[in-house]
């Protein structure tokens, strides 16, 4: 089996001599958009964490473009829960900080430029001198996406980033980073406990069970077409049969399975779903 371009490969993470998961694998191909679901206390966090090179794997590897995973990089940028910005910077300047950091050649005004450029990007040229206290919580959000681009990572890494926000402001962003994501060709990886989230922005959705002991039982392969829109998405046939699968997993199966290893089973060859399947078994049942 050919290596992913992002290959999880067995990884676990143990508290208290207790598996929080083991035997994760999936990989990342570039250019794509996972998403990984699931219930708090099953590791998504520490996932991701692992993926970002903050925390070590109990066992099992990271491997990017063919190099382990050691710890962090600038390869890879993660937007957080909360904005996490420098309170005594301005948007631009917490911007320019990580363009610095990734380009510590640059004199300061192409520093400037590229900073001005992505804040752009994200809506927030008049909002350039103002510091964080100064911005609305959805603003600050986006002042941390741009940081995370302004950098040009290989890999993404979005650890819920809009659960903060109102639905309204929530709404915005996703459609923002869905158009951001798209034009670069970026590869990305999110977790979230929003189901329509989920579908709205990942390829594949990574559907893991309860913790302790958490493993990834199923893949849903997201084929509904792209360009995908909020306001219509629920009018693509096999979306309601998608969202149902999802939810029922997150509801029944997701505690039902935790924990269990069935016989033969493989973390390496985790099942597939796609929307034409379950749109099959509805019409069928």
């Amino acid at each position: 089996m050919a290596r992913a371009w992002l290959s999880v490969e067995g990884i676990a993470r143990r508290y208290g001599g207790r598996p929080v998961f083991r035997d994760v694998w999936f990989g990342v191909e570039r250019g794509e958009f996972v998403a990984l679901i699931g219930h708090s206390g099953c590791g998504k966090t520490t996932i991701l964490n692992i993926l970002a090179g903050l925390e070590a794997p109990d066992a099992g590897t990271i491997v990017i473009d063919g190099r382990q995973v050691s710890g962090p990089a600038l390869d890879r940028a993660v937007i957080f829960q909360s904005h996490a910005l420098l309170p005594w910077l301005s948007a631009l300047g917490n911007v320019a900080f990580a363009v610095r950091s990734r380009h510590r050649d640059w004199p300061r005004g192409r520093v400037q430029d590229h900073a001005r450029r992505v804040l752009d990007l994200v809506g927030l040229s008049d909002a350039a001198g103002r510091k964080p206290a100064e911005l609305s919580g959805g603003m600050k959000q986006r002042v941390g996406i741009a940081r995370a681009l302004a950098i040009e990572p290989s890999l993404l890494l979005m650890d819920e980033p809009f659960s903060a926000l109102d639905a309204l402001t929530r709404g915005t962003l996703q459609d923002e980073v869905l158009r951001l994501v798209s034009d670069a060709g970026q590869t990305a990886f999110m977790i979230t406990h929003d189901v329509d989230e989920a579908i709205l922005l990942a390829d594949r959705i990574l559907l893991i069970t309860n913790g302790p002991d958490a493993r990834v039982a199923e893949v849903v392969v997201n084929t509904l077409p792209r360009p995908r829109d909020r306001q219509t998405i629920h009018r693509t046939p096999g979306h309601y049969a998608l969202r149902n699968h999802i939810v029922d997993f997150l509801v029944t199966r997701s505690r039902t399975l935790a924990g269990a290893r069935p016989e033969g089973w493989d973390g390496r060859r985790v099942p597939e779903v796609r929307p034409a399947d379950l749109a099959i078994k509805e019409t069928i049942n």
